[in-house]
């Protein structure tokens, strides 16, 4: 059995972002998130028209979108995953199966899509306990998964077992 993640959790993120909109499936008019972002020249896109689904009222203008907006489905399901632990890294680790530095690295994307500046962040140096240490064929293998990057990786293999 294949499981199709993406598509799953892209399908997820959009009826949370519809239930906590208040949107329900009308079988006359379906409904869909907004983009945020042009599928041809990838500029940002802008709210120009709002309906009201009860009494019809329809407003017209240039809406601002939330920052929250412009963030793929990825980062808002990370976003979701990290406000429900309460930033707790380790609970977030186990819930999502990434490593530390990956999770780190997932909440400095979210800081840099959000529009802050990356330099300004604090920074918090992995917990060091001995136990948490990985040997160089883990190392290798998050690698390979994708989870680190070449720097993160020569960063732990300098503290590797």
């Amino acid at each position: 059995m294949k499981f199709d993640f993406k598509n799953d959790f892209k399908k997820n993120i959009e009826d949370e972002v519809r239930k906590s909109m208040g949107i329900h499936r009308n079988k006359s008019h379906k409904k869909y998130p907004v983009i945020s972002e042009c599928p041809v020249c990838k500029h940002d896109l802008e709210v120009v028209k709002l309906s009201c689904t009860n009494c019809e009222t329809v407003i017209e203008g240039r809406f601002t979108l939330s920052k929250f907006n412009y963030l793929d489905s990825e980062k808002l399901y990370f976003i979701e995953v990290f406000v429900k632990n309460r930033g707790n890294i380790k609970a977030i680790e186990k819930e999502m199966g990434y490593s530390y530095p990956t999770i780190k690295k997932m909440l400095d994307e979210v800081v840099v899509g959000l529009g802050y500046s990356n330099e300004d962040k604090d920074e918090t140096p992995e917990p060091e306990k001995e136990d948490n240490r990985k040997t160089k064929v883990e190392i290798l293998e998050m690698i390979d998964k994708g989870e680190i990057t070449a720097e993160e990786a020569a960063e732990l293999l300098s503290k590797a077992k």
